[in-house]
């Protein structure tokens, strides 16, 4: 078995209103120095050895990610 992370996020060209409600909370509960934050989504799956990278493509980019306004990233972890 093997562990993957797929980090979803929306594409630099969407507004973000999540991350923008963030970033705007910041200062008025004291933090300083952030000018920007976006939100996203994380996942983590236990995966057989035998799947290859070509279907875990197919899973983050049909299930768990919309491609039209989010990117992701796939990683294998140990």
């Amino acid at each position: 078995m093997a562990r993957v992370i797929v980090d979803v996020m929306p594409k630099q060209e969407i507004l973000d209103p999540q991350g923008q409600a963030v970033a705007k909370a910041l200062p008025r509960l004291g933090f300083s120095g952030i000018s920007d934050v976006r939100q996203g989504k994380h996942f983590e799956l236990e995966v057989d050895d035998l799947v290859d990278d070509a279907t875990l493509e197919k899973i983050a980019s049909s299930l768990l990610s919309n491609p039209v306004i989010e990117d992701f990233v796939i990683r294998r972890v140990s």
